[in-house]
């Protein structure tokens, strides 16, 4: 790897790096809120190298892009792993997390996300993969003594095995069909009188089935309440959003590449889109625990980005990607709110320990009110207008029928949106006071509200942003 190509990554090194050595001389000092605080720095400065620094080639060892579109999901990704770190400053000094070990495993994670959003390779796209999964599996059952949070670790740790296998057969199906692992050439080089060699489309089978796995499709999602509900909050906070995140912005490339001759994976899509925004809507009706609520939430949100991926080109890359910004905001903030009000022993989640809380928190609850309404898509909050970019582009290019079904579902959406607001604000019952928020997790709650309250108000800087990005 020349120098030149060691200067285009530099974003990512530094977060590796900087993470390596905080894992080495954290063993030493044990200073949990300056590691903490210390990661925190180290992913905004990457973040800000990523979109300030002008890289000097266009490719990184054949395996990972640097376009304007890679250093946004860099940009992006750094971001939340920032914010988890701050929001972790008051959790981990509770729960007596291992401070170096935990913001390392972070700035891995960062990196790992970073890497596959760029990924040019399916080699690339592999090993990235595997590089934030494996964090993952060490940061959900982190909390030692929680056995809840270990029988989620081992949960994602065995659907994660299995979603390895099928990506890497599916990968090793596209190389025999190809010859080449650069997606560009392996992608054109796929299509056979209209469709797809029988190789290959096996092997995009096996991808879809890995992908349905990691970002929670309907019927691969049965992991995801368990695993949220298990995880430490601000874990299931990067999960819920970064991680998945991640995923799509490497799929959605790849999908975009093959053109018209994408027909039968299209139809597939289309399938799971349907069955996964009402299986997900459906789910989440019966929760009475606001993870587990946030994890069916999350799988129906899947289906409506599962919309802009059957769309394609860049009007589907721009509706997702501000999709994937409004929806991160608002669902890192709920779970932000979950880990403020999180105590020594136990996460505040079921709906009877809300009860009366909007009276003795009232700033946190109606943080979490506004999170939740703008999940729903009530106007004029980002998440409205993020929706009706995704409709209004199914409507443009024929999915009558899935914005009919996704218009549906976020009606029904309301409904269990609504039900956390009633219980904190409208039920009487006496509730104890929680522990009072710390400046950090007040910071980053106000930031989340700025941002979906500016959004929805007025999207247009992000929408040139992303428009001068894609176009």
């Amino acid at each position: 790897m020349s120098l030149l190509e060691l200067q285009a990554l530099l974003p990512q090194l530094l977060m590796v790096l900087g993470g390596t050595a905080i894992l080495i001389v954290g063993a030493w000092v044990r200073s949990r809120r300056s590691w903490l605080l210390l990661g925190m720095f180290l992913a905004l400065v990457a973040a800000l190298l990523a979109g300030t620094l002008e890289p000097p080639v266009a490719e990184v060892a054949g395996m990972f892009s640097t376009s304007l579109y890679a250093r946004f999901c860099t940009i992006a990704w750094s971001l939340v792993i920032a914010a988890t770190l701050l929001l972790s400053c008051r959790y981990a000094e509770l729960h007596r997390y291992g401070g170096g070990e935990y913001t390392s495993l972070l700035l891995f994670a960062g990196t790992g996300m970073s890497l596959m959003s760029a990924a040019t390779s399916f080699l690339g796209l592999f090993l990235s993969l595997e590089a934030f999964t494996l964090v993952l599996y060490i940061l959900i059952a982190f909390n030692r003594v929680d056995n809840l949070g270990a029988e989620a670790g081992l949960k994602y740790l065995v659907f994660g095995a299995v979603a390895t296998g099928f990506i890497a057969f599916g990968i090793a199906l596209i190389y025999s069909a190809t010859g080449t692992l650069h997606i560009s050439e392996a992608l054109s080089g796929l299509p056979l009188d209209d469709g797809l060699r029988p190789l290959g489309l096996a092997g995009w089978a096996l991808l879809l089935v890995a992908i349905g796995f990691k970002i929670s499709l309907v019927p691969f999602h049965f992991w995801t309440p368990d695993v949220y509900q298990g995880a430490p909050a601000p874990i299931g906070g990067v999960m819920a959003t970064a991680a998945k995140g991640a995923v799509l912005t490497a799929f959605l490339p790849l999908l975009s590449s093959l053109g018209g001759a994408a027909v039968e994976i299209k139809q597939v899509l289309w399938l799971l889109a349907i069955v996964t925004m009402l299986v997900g809507t459906f789910s989440a009706l019966t929760q009475r625990n606001l993870k587990r609520m946030l994890a069916y939430s999350s799988v129906t949100h899947m289906g409506y980005l599962l919309i802009v991926l059957l769309i394609g080109g860049a009007d589907g890359a721009q509706s997702m990607l501000f999709y994937l910004v409004v929806y991160s905001f608002a669902t890192f903030g709920a779970f932000g709110v979950v880990t403020s009000w999180a105590e020594q022993n136990e996460e505040i989640q079921d709906y009877d320990d809300l009860c009366g809380l909007g009276y003795l928190h009232p700033r946190r609850s109606s943080a979490l009110a506004l999170f939740l309404l703008s999940l729903a898509g009530i106007p004029p909050l980002a998440g409205f207008f993020g929706k009706f970019g995704i409709f209004h582009a199914a409507l443009q290019h024929g999915y009558l029928d899935l914005a009919v079904i996704g218009v549906l579902a976020s009606l029904i959406s309301l409904y269990y949106y609504l039900r956390p607001i009633i219980v904190l604000f409208m039920q009487e019952k006496k509730a104890h006071r929680l522990r009072s928020g710390s400046g950090e997790e007040f910071v980053l709650l106000g930031a989340c509200c700025a941002a979906i309250l500016f959004l929805g108000v007025y999207p247009g800087p992000l929408l040139d942003l992303l428009r001068q990005i894609l176009f």
